[in-house]
C-alpha cells in the first residue's frame, strides 16, 4: 500500500513537472536523433549514443557548432521566432482538448475532432 502511495506521489510529481521541461528535452532530442543519424549509427551502437547524448552534462556538437559561428552582427530574431512556434501549438492543443472536453467526446470521435483542430 506504501509503495502505491509512493508511485501515485511520484506519477503526480512527474506530471506537473514534465511540461516546464518538454520543450528543452525534445530540442536535445531532436539534436540528439540529428547527430545519430548522421553518425549512421544503429541498434545497440544507436542505443548507447543516445543515451549518453540525453544526459544533462551532454554538449551537442551542433548546438556548439551554432554558437561558435554566430557573429555579433547577426540578429537573433530566428531563434526567437523558432522558440514562439512550440507555445503557440501547445496553446492550440490546450485550446483543442478544451473544446474536445466541453462536447464532452471520446474515443474515435474526440481522436477525429482533435486531429481536425489542430490542423485548422
Amino acid at each position: 500500500m506504501k509503495s502505491l502511495i509512493a508511485l501515485a506521489c511520484f506519477s503526480i510529481a512527474f506530471v506537473v513537472s514534465a511540461p516546464a521541461f518538454s520543450g528543452e528535452q525534445q530540442e536535445k532530442m531532436k539534436g540528439c536523433n540529428k547527430e545519430a543519424k548522421e553518425g549512421g549509427l544503429k541498434g545497440d551502437e544507436r542505443k548507447a549514443f543516445m543515451s549518453k547524448c540525453l544526459k544533462k552534462d551532454y554538449q551537442l556538437k551542433n548546438a556548439a557548432a551554432d554558437m561558435n559561428e554566430a557573429s555579433p552582427g547577426k540578429s537573433d530574431e530566428k531563434p526567437a521566432a523558432s522558440a514562439q512556434a512550440p507555445v503557440k501549438q501547445q496553446d492550440k492543443m490546450k485550446s483543442c482538448n478544451a473544446d474536445a472536453k466541453a462536447r464532452d467526446m471520446k474515443g474515435e470521435e474526440r481522436k477525429k475532432f482533435m486531429s481536425s483542430c489542430l490542423k485548422g
